[in-house]
């Protein structure tokens, strides 16, 4: 079946539970993990006036932080499952192109993150990053709500 798992998490309590099934099919399935937490390009995050009041070696020290706790945490989930994995911080992409290159480069055959389900304008504003992984992805996604 499955033998090499792309789990994909921002951290937040969704996507924690995503880690926890990705984590816990790959345990059943006797599979490898990559859990992998993406944070955008600065030029994506800032604009305008705030970028002269945020300068881009705050914001990447910012992400490095943030993604070291976000994997350190899905790391705690995935060493008491006992399960044979490794993560990433992929840098400087969106959040749904990060994941899918990430799994190609990593020859996952299938990627685990959550959806958001947002609805109406939030979802046209901030967009599904779980429904561009669909759209882009060639292998299989497990979308976890």
């Amino acid at each position: 079946m499955y033998k090499h798992l792309l789990i994909a998490t921002d951290g937040s309590e969704l996507a924690t539970k995503a880690v926890e099934q990705g984590v816990g099919l790959a345990k059943a399935l006797g599979a490898k993990a990559t859990i992998i937490t993406v944070t955008e390009p600065w030029t994506a995050a800032v604009s305008g006036e705030m970028s002269i009041a945020f300068p881009v070696d705050d914001y990447e020290k910012g992400c490095a932080a943030s993604a070291a706790r976000v994997l350190s945490a899905a790391s705690e989930v995935a060493s008491k499952a006992g399960i044979d994995f490794q993560t990433q911080h992929v840098k400087d992409q969106f959040p749904a192109e990060g994941i899918v290159e990430a799994a190609k480069a990593r020859g996952a055959d299938l990627i685990v993150m959550a959806s958001h389900g947002r609805r109406g304008m939030t979802r046209l504003l901030l967009g599904s990053q779980a429904n561009k992984v669909v759209t882009h992805s060639t292998i299989p996604v497990l979308v976890c709500r």
